[in-house]
């Protein structure tokens, strides 16, 4: 058994609406669910709701990410490729401004269709019977043509991650993680091929509905891998949770969700953040990982409504986590993600 949880964080089984009438949360919403239960309404608070869609996709070869963000005065479109093996890097932004907002419909349920079209880049993601199904097509991607065919698998039995985070009835955020979806298509840059297959390939959606606060620094951390024969996902979450009592921290084996009822701290070098990372669970031994960085990309934007610092980086865990069945999951080299994000909006 897991260690007394430090937070008692309530389990949500019947649908639920985020917001109530006047745009604020809904108190019965605060906690988290297995299952995507979730109508996210937000309304009102002009200027300062967030929301986002993003695709993170593990190939052997290559990771993809996919985002669409909605900053209630603009949309930003990112699309990232990175090779591994050579470390060649490629994104995309594009960036829509307010006059034409009305043209993306981001939705308020997590599994609900969205698409992103410009001169620039065609995003289109659909989901259906189980599936998502996600294609990109961009004519310039690092001047060659960029085709993006993705089948990604919803396992019907699998739990997820969804979780209702209040600092305030202002401010608040639904996060939702979903990990180890198996995954089959292609990536396509110039005569280029990446092959993906669901024994060895998987995604994760980390989708974001909220009114967060103006000062925001995240830490997120999570990794999606087959390990042992077993599907194994990672997710966790630091500083952005600290103090609402709850977290979106999580195991996933199989399909099966340890949820973690405890802080996550991240240690690490803020000079130097491709020296090893240190996670660990902030008052027991359950979660203890280490995280080797291979690879970093960094972005800046100092504009008048938004200033941000992102550091994203791809690396390695090692380490183990303690499950709620008394069991221990050893970590060995299980490739994945962290994201250090400090803004202003």
């Amino acid at each position: 058994m897991l260690a007394l949880a430090q937070h008692l964080e309530k389990e949500i089984f019947e649908w639920t609406h985020l917001c109530d009438h006047k745009g604020n949360l809904n108190p019965q919403a605060i906690g988290f669910a297995r299952r995507p239960l979730f109508e996210c309404n937000l309304k009102g608070h002009f200027m300062r709701k967030k929301r986002w869609n993003q695709w993170y996709i593990y190939g052997e070869d290559i990771l993809m990410s996919v985002t669409l963000f909605h900053l209630d005065y603009a949309i930003q479109c990112y699309v990232h490729f990175l090779e591994y093996e050579t470390q060649r890097f490629v994104e995309k932004t594009v960036t829509v401004p307010l006059g034409i907002l009305s043209r993306v419909k981001m939705p308020e349920q997590v599994l609900e269709p969205i698409r992103f079209s410009n001169s620039e880049i065609n995003i289109n993601i659909t989901h259906i019977q189980n599936q998502t199904l996600l294609t990109v097509n961009c004519d310039n991607f690092d001047n060659e043509p960029l085709n993006v065919n993705l089948n990604i698998q919803h396992p019907k039995e699998d739990e997820t991650l969804n979780v209702v985070v209040p600092w305030n009835r202002q401010t608040f955020q639904f996060t939702a993680k979903h990990v180890n979806l198996p995954t089959t298509g292609f990536v396509k840059i110039g005569n280029k091929r990446f092959e993906f297959n669901d024994e060895e390939s998987f995604s994760i959606l980390n989708f974001g509905r909220g009114v967060l606060p103006k000062n925001f620094h995240w830490h997120w951390a999570t990794a999606s891998q087959r390990l042992r024969g077993k599907r194994v996902g990672l997710n966790f979450g630091g500083k952005w949770t600290d103090g609402t009592g709850m977290t979106e921290n999580a195991v996933f084996i199989d399909g099966k969700m340890t949820k973690i009822h405890e802080d996550v701290l991240f240690n690490y070098d803020p000079s130097d953040l491709r020296k090893p990372w240190y996670i660990t669970t902030k008052f027991t031994d359950t979660v203890m990982l280490t995280f080797h960085p291979f690879f970093k990309r960094a972005n800046v934007s100092k504009g008048k409504l938004n200033q941000s610092e992102t550091h994203q980086l791809v690396g390695y865990y090692n380490g183990k986590v303690k499950l709620e069945d008394g069991n221990t999951l050893v970590i060995q080299q299980m490739l994945g993600c962290i994201e250090d994000l400090l803004a202003k909006w």
